[in-house]
């Protein structure tokens, strides 16, 4: 079990088109305790096409976007090229914390590599893009993928690339692609058999609106966490529904910390400055020479000075070799 999870704050399009508000989110990430922070790289054009026909179009009533065509969509939601290094720098520079990025297409990697991002992000939707993640994974440094449109041979196939691209430090994120995702369809038990099933590290990338998730995740052995993050959801942006506020965010990363405190390690041993509170065996009565012990004179009770309360019915029915008073711990002195 990892003793440090890596907890992804997710910009997305929280930014609402505002740079000074992109550096505030990277700013307060920090300070409530993210390990990252992390972008989009991508423009309309990349991701599709200005089509107004029906199946460019959200579709699902209950989506946060329903009616939107996907390109205006991305539009509004994509995050600046032009602003990408700088924020790097501002975060990495001046605030300390690791920034990143998702991209969508080659060009968005080949832009990605000239200001040196650390780790790539490949987003659910893009994980059965298989030339994408090799030519990602080829550049050699960590891969995250997202797993939430993926079937279990899709999973296997985006490994097998990096893995052929020579890059060997994968992690896959659980993930359920609904906005916000409802807590009964998460199925975090998944997370320990994706480990055992994929061979590599897995965490989780989390859309609901709760903490319990990423807590479960953790405790089955989530080694990252990425949630996606906004200052206020009153502020707007293409994400805030499904985001955490600051308030929100931080009581998350502090669940983290907790969850892996609790979780500790694998510890048989006893804790020694409460072992005299165990029971033992001690008179009850006071007894005399000769006299048998009985279930009235000795009992096993509180605290822990005298023979381990296993011995109880051996000694039952033997004699006492010498007087000795009530609250008196046994031991195979007094005992013939």
């Amino acid at each position: 079990m990892p003793n440090h999870t890596y907890i992804i704050a997710e910009m997305s399009a929280n930014h609402c088109g505002d740079i000074k508000l992109a550096k505030e989110i990277i700013k307060t990430a920090k300070e409530i305790g993210a390990d990252a922070v992390k972008l989009q790289t991508y423009t309309a054009d990349t991701m599709t096409i200005d089509c107004d026909r029906p199946e460019f179009k959200i579709s699902d009533p209950k989506s946060l976007w329903y009616g939107e065509t996907l390109y205006a969509l991305y539009q509004k939601a994509s995050t600046p090229w032009e602003w990408q290094k700088g924020l790097k720098e501002y975060a990495e520079n001046e605030i300390g914390i690791e920034l990143f990025s998702t991209p969508f297409d080659d060009t968005a990697v080949d832009f990605l590599e000239t200001i040196n991002v650390q780790r790539y992000k490949i987003a659910s939707f893009e994980a059965i893009d298989i030339p994408l993640i090799e030519y990602a994974a080829a550049k050699g440094k960590p891969m995250i993928i997202s797993t939430g449109i993926c079937s279990k041979e899709e999973i296997h196939e985006a490994v097998d690339t990096c893995k052929k691209a020579g890059n060997n430090d994968i992690t896959l994120l659980k993930c359920t692609s609904s906005y916000p995702a409802p807590l009964e369809s998460m199925n975090i038990l998944t997370i320990p058999d994706m480990i055992k099933e994929f061979g590599v590290k897995v965490g989780l990338s989390d859309h609901s609106m709760n903490i319990e998730p990423v807590i479960a995740a953790v405790a089955l052995g989530a080694s990252v966490i990425e949630k996606h993050f906004t200052l206020d959801r009153a502020l707007g942006g293409a994400d805030a529904g499904f985001s955490l506020n600051t308030q929100e965010f931080k009581e998350m990363v502090q669940a983290v910390r907790n969850t892996e405190k609790v979780l500790g390690h694998i510890d048989y041993s006893v804790n020694k400055n409460n072992r005299y509170l165990a029971r033992s065996l001690y008179a009850v009565k006071d007894i005399k020479k000769g006299e048998p012990f009985t279930k009235d004179n000795i009992r096993s009770i509180r605290p822990s000075n005298g023979l381990h309360p296993r011995y109880y019915n051996k000694i039952l029915g033997k004699t006492a070799k010498q007087d000795f008073s009530r609250g008196t711990p046994f031991n195979w002195d007094y005992i013939h």
